[in-house]
């Protein structure tokens, strides 16, 4: 005979894993977990390294996008924008000359970026500090999040831009060497 106590507990469990697996097959959910590995493997990686970033696309097998399609991302700067979208959804990576570098989704969950960033650089052993959290003045949908990290002598100055709607939006991350 079941114990009422452990039908709670077995009921409990089933809760967690149901919305595991919900936000597991959720596309907000699943491409803020895509933009933010692309984010890790790429620009925490290779910021300040522009030669090594775009060597390392083009062995990942991302393909730049045309011309005019690089310029709604690069804005005027000189840079590389490369496909880096999926079954899971689309997604690029900016390299600018500077060595800035960026990734972008067009539809992730804003909440589930910053979480899975965070909870990245934490498996990564990088230690960070949130420095400034804002709403966008001009862009009122928007909202920034800025950080200071560092591992080992390496440091980075990041930026993750998202949407303040729940249901999701484009999300960038940025990051920077210092």
């Amino acid at each position: 005979m079941t114990r009422p106590g452990s039908l709670c507990v077995l009921a409990a469990a089933c809760l967690m894993a149901v919305a595991v697996s919900a936000r597991a097959e959720d596309p907000p959910a699943v491409n803020a977990k895509q933009v933010a590995g692309l984010f890790m493997q790429s620009c925490i990686r290779f910021a300040g390294d522009k030669d090594g970033l775009r060597d390392w696309a083009k062995k990942t097998g991302l393909k730049e996008l045309p011309p005019e399609a690089q310029d709604q991302f690069l804005y005027g700067l000189p840079g590389v924008v490369f496909d880096a979208s999926n079954q899971d959804g689309k997604f690029v990576l900016v390299s600018e000359d500077g060595g800035s570098c960026s990734t972008i989704a067009e539809t992730a969950s804003g909440s589930g970026v910053i979480t899975d960033l965070e909870q990245d650089m934490n498996d990564a052993k990088i230690s960070f500090k949130m420095t400034l959290e804002k709403n966008d003045t001009e862009e009122k949908a928007l909202k920034h999040r800025e950080y200071m990290a560092t591992q080992g002598d390496r440091g980075w100055l990041l930026l993750v831009s998202t949407v303040k709607d729940p249901a999701g939006g484009q999300v960038m991350l940025t990051a920077n060497r210092y």
